[in-house]
This record gives structure tokens, sequence and C-alpha cells, in this order.
């Protein structure tokens, strides 16, 4: 859990820090801050979402593809 907040706090750092400097606003840069981490978290849910869909096809092809072999044994 420590790694996690620490990470968290890296990534709202970053994010204010590069948004204060491309617009010089401290009020634009929380904002980014607070947005950009929860837009990211829920795009990474549907990404990993996918993910887990493809990965599970290719598990199932190899699994079919393996079948006529543990048949001929």
């Amino acid at each position: 859990m420590k790694k996690t907040i620490s990470f968290a706090i890296l990534h709202f750092s970053v994010a204010f820090t590069i948004t204060y400097l491309l617009t010089g606003s401290i009020v634009i840069g929380g904002a980014i801050a607070l947005l950009e981490p929860a837009v990211n978290t829920v795009v990474f849910y549907f990404h990993d979402k996918v993910w887990k869909n493809i990965e599970s096809k290719q598990a199932h092809s190899v699994a079919i593809s393996a079948e006529p072999a543990q048949l001929a044994n």
C-alpha cells in the first residue's frame, strides 16, 4: 500500500508540475493533477479488460491447437 500511495503522490506531482510549467496557473495545474489520474484510472480499467480478452482468446487458441497432439498420445 505504501508503494501505491507514493506512486499516486508522484503521479499527482508530475501532472501538476508539467501543467503548471505549461500554463503558469496553479489552479489549472491542480485541476489537471486531480482529473488526469481519475480519467487514467477509468481508461486503464477498460484497457485491462481488452487485454484480458485478448489473452483469453490466445490461450484458447493454443489449447485448441494442442488438442490433436494430446489425442495422438
